[in-house]
């Protein structure tokens, strides 16, 4: 098993036993920090989202060995969230909200290598719920530990499917299709 992999499980098996907290606090995050988001959660039942967000973590969480089987699941997720509204630029804000509450629950175990394994996992998982949605241009990329954001280019097409990532921090850990957290770009499930 892949260090990544691993610290993904162990971080998120220490927050799952309070999982309506973590997810009430990640919403509380999300929109306090960009308050912009709020309107997209207008009419949405937050207790019956706060339960998606947790079983879509799981999902990937029990997954992160068997990466084909979200594939189809996270292409179509973004598919979805493009009739929700969501925009490309939300994916990295979710993504900081997402990791300042996982911080905020694990304080001094949230580690530089904790985070690193969470931001390649939501990078890649972001990456394929967005050739879902098939924006075209510029993705938003998440800053992983010491460094600035930065952008990079793709035009997915109708026909697109995630290639598995050749370079990315965690590409074993999802057998390269997520170069892992995020992991939770399914967090866009929340928007």
């Amino acid at each position: 098993m892949s260090d990544s992999i691993q610290l993904i499980e162990e971080s998120f098996a220490k927050v799952k036993p309070r999982a309506p907290e973590f997810a009430a606090s990640f919403y509380q995050n999300l929109f306090k920090a960009y308050p912009e988001v709020a309107p997209l959660f207008a009419e949405t039942d937050m207790k019956a989202q706060q339960e998606k967000l947790m079983n879509m973590l799981m999902l990937v969480v029990f997954n992160l060995h068997y990466p084909q089987n979200l594939i189809d699941t996270l292409q179509q997720l973004g598919s979805r969230h493009v009739q929700y509204g969501a925009l490309r630029e939300h994916y990295p804000l979710v993504g900081d909200a997402l990791f300042t509450t996982f911080e905020q629950y694990l304080g001094e175990e949230w580690t530089r290598e904790v985070k690193q394994a969470w931001v390649g996992a939501y990078t890649d998982i972001t990456a394929m719920m967005l050739a879902g949605a098939e924006y075209d241009g510029e993705i938003v990329k998440l800053e992983a530990p010491g460094e600035k954001r930065s952008t990079s280019q793709v035009s997915p097409t109708q026909d697109h499917k995630a290639e598995p990532a050749k370079d990315n921090i965690n590409g074993p850990i999802l057998g390269g299709i997520f170069g892992v957290a995020g992991l939770i770009i399914i967090l866009l499930l929340l928007l």
